[in-house]
């Protein structure tokens, strides 16, 4: 089997790293598996897939069609929406020019299937003449959160075999927005051996966050995520306020690890932006800025509790997986498509999405109490194992490009 594999950058967010689970999965899973990787430009992703043995192209893609987004401020969202639309005029003729060099890569190599990790490129990758071989989607968003995309795949979406959604929550709106497109659900999996229970590295943590050494006891939140404006980085540093005035005289800090490594810069804060707003709130000798980190695990390791804290509701929850598999307690806003296969496993402390003074509690409670956080840290890896496991991505994967594109 040949899959031609496409992504829109080449940094190492969730989805780059769920992409790379899924390489690891089908090399282990299928003899003489060959695959190619296109990206347009170089970075940690490309390096990553070529240590897994796939092929890598790097195509440019147009600043035009590159910085295309519709995610942007809610705030904003009508200044955003213009913004977009105006983007998206001046992207069509360089998209046609893409979308032919990028078909023209694909007709070369030859694959069985093209499988596509992002928007752009579902788009480019429904253009691209790729010589009769089926193209599959890979819905990691709600496309009813980002309207003039889903009119742009909708427009295109009769020319690729079908998708592949993150969780059933993801595949109903898919369908709301696409209803004659066929889809399938398939749950993103992770390294379980390397997200992991294990030694934590509070002082590195600290260095990086330029604080001085935390007093032994500290308890030590974390939020994990890129800049995205809908992950909730306001909502944990007025949580974490609110904590802090609530129990001054117990220890804790409050780290933001991550960044805005996307080139959708309206749909994301600058780190400037956070940090004026934890002064604002009081918060700077607590609040700790650590940049992305395109190794996590060791930060997961190292936090005590997890904070998951998105806007809307998560597609599926790649941090939330992960902080459960190193043994750590996570909070997590209700909504996410990961509560899917957690409902029964009692591993996660939910809360209503979008309130602070809600999020402050469940903070205040894993941080008075030591053995609730043993206890949802060893819960969170049993559940890990039991639905998260990287040893089933494969042959569901395989089933799914069965359904929704290979000819029986």
């Amino acid at each position: 089997m040949r899959i031609a594999f496409l992504n829109p950058t080449a940094e190492l967010g969730g989805a780059e790293r769920c992409l790379l689970d899924l390489i690891s999965s089908l090399r282990e899973a299928v003899a003489g598996a060959a695959f190619l990787l296109v990206t347009p430009e170089h970075g940690p992703l490309v390096e990553r897939a070529r240590a897994l043995g796939a092929e890598t192209a790097v195509l440019p893609m147009p600043n035009s069609l590159s910085s295309l987004g519709d995610s942007g401020s809610e705030r904003n969202r009508l200044r955003d929406r213009t913004i977009a639309l105006a983007r998206l005029g001046r992207a069509g003729v360089t998209a046609i020019r893409s979308a032919l060099a990028l078909g023209r890569t694909i007709r070369n190599w030859r694959p069985d299937i093209v499988h596509s990790n992002g928007m752009k490129y579902h788009l480019l990758g429904a253009l691209a003449p790729c010589g009769g071989v089926p193209v599959v989607w890979h819905i990691r968003d709600f496309l009813g959160q980002r309207p003039f995309m889903a009119r742009a795949l909708s427009l295109v979406s009769g020319r690729v075999a079908g998708a592949l959604a993150v969780s059933h929550l993801v595949e109903s709106d898919l369908r709301a927005q696409i209803p004659d497109l066929a889809s399938v659900t398939v749950y993103d999996a992770i390294d379980l051996t390397e997200f992991s229970p294990g030694p934590g590295y509070g002082g590195r943590l600290d260095d990086l966050a330029g604080l001085p050494p935390a007093a032994p006891g500290t308890v030590r939140f974390g939020l994990v995520a890129t800049y995205a404006r809908w992950k909730g980085h306001e909502l944990f540093l007025e949580a974490a306020a609110r904590l802090r005035e609530k129990v001054p005289a117990l220890p804790a800090r409050f780290f933001i690890v991550g960044g805005p490594i996307y080139r959708t810069r309206a749909s994301q804060f600058t780190e400037d932006e956070l940090r004026m707003r934890a002064r604002s709130l009081g918060l700077s000798d607590a609040v700790g800025f650590v940049p992305f980190q395109p190794e996590p695990a060791w930060v997961m390791r190292t936090l005590d509790v997890i904070v998951h804290a998105s806007t809307q509701p998560e597609p599926f929850g790649r941090t939330i997986a992960e902080g459960l598999a190193c043994g750590r307690a996570v909070i997590a806003a209700a909504g996410s498509g990961i509560a899917e296969l957690l409902s029964h496993t009692g591993s996660v402390i939910s809360w209503p999405a979008n309130r602070a003074a809600e999020l402050a509690v469940a903070m205040d409670l894993v941080l008075r109490d030591e053995p609730l956080r043993r206890r949802l840290g060893e819960a969170g890896r049993r559940a890990a194992v039991s639905c998260l496991s990287r040893n089933r991505l494969a042959a569901e994967l395989l089933v799914a490009y069965r359904a929704l594109a290979i000819p029986q």
